[in-house]
């Protein structure tokens, strides 16, 4: 009897095998992150040509291997298709996926991680929030999560504003996070304390933020 099991979850990497294969990592509420096989993926014709992407969500029945899982049905419920088209969100988009990629594991609990991704690809499709406020949330919600967010900067002087977003940040739930929106001020404020906790708890570059810083600067100047 074939081993089969179902799961739910969204594509966080891809990577390409051969000349028509395709290795997906999945981000699933069962089994935390996984990497799974998704043969003939890279055919145009192939049923899974547009479910192993990333930002495809859904669920994944998968055939369990002795050493690695095979994807052989996908129900993609959200492709958020607006972040493939518009070239900042989806880099906003790809930054989110490296960040999950970086803190989970398999066969951990990741509910909440995932959770967080979704929403907040939801969030960069909200044309009312800046992205850059939905990048902060992000890193910052991130690191709490996952029990490493240091706080405000002692040596800080934020605004009384910026300290209580912080402290809605931490303790909202996920659901509740993108309901407002902050000031200039705020937002600069939640982008350096974002930064400076991410530089001191996080022990990698990431490509994707790269282009979103140069992508910054060329809207400042």
């Amino acid at each position: 009897m074939q081993d089969f099991v179902t799961v739910t979850g969204m594509v966080i990497k891809t990577i390409p095998v051969g000349e028509y294969d395709r290795s997906v990592v999945l981000l699933t509420k069962e089994r935390g992150k996984i990497s799974a096989f998704a043969k003939g993926a890279r055919k145009q014709t192939s049923r899974f040509s547009a479910a192993a992407n990333p930002f495809s969500f859904g669920t994944f029945k998968l055939f369990v291997g002795r050493t690695s899982y095979n994807i052989m049905e996908a129900d993609i419920s959200n492709y958020f298709e607006s972040l493939r088209t518009d070239f900042e969100g989806a880099y906003y988009g790809i930054y989110f996926l490296e960040i999950a990629d970086y803190y989970t594991r398999e066969n951990n609990d990741e509910k909440e991680m995932l959770k967080l991704l979704y929403q907040s690809m939801r969030a960069l499709q909200n044309e009312r929030l800046l992205n850059e406020l939905v990048r902060y949330i992000f890193e910052i919600k991130a690191m709490a999560v996952n029990g490493e967010f240091p706080g405000v900067p002692a040596d800080m002087q934020a605004d009384e504003s910026t300290r209580y977003a912080v402290s809605y940040i931490v303790s909202s739930t996920i659901e509740k996070l993108y309901t407002f929106t902050v000031s200039r001020q705020v937002l600069g404020e939640l982008g350096t304390i974002a930064q400076r906790a991410r530089k001191r708890v996080m022990d990698r570059d990431f490509k994707s933020l790269e282009v979103l810083d140069k992508l910054c600067v060329e809207k400042l100047g």
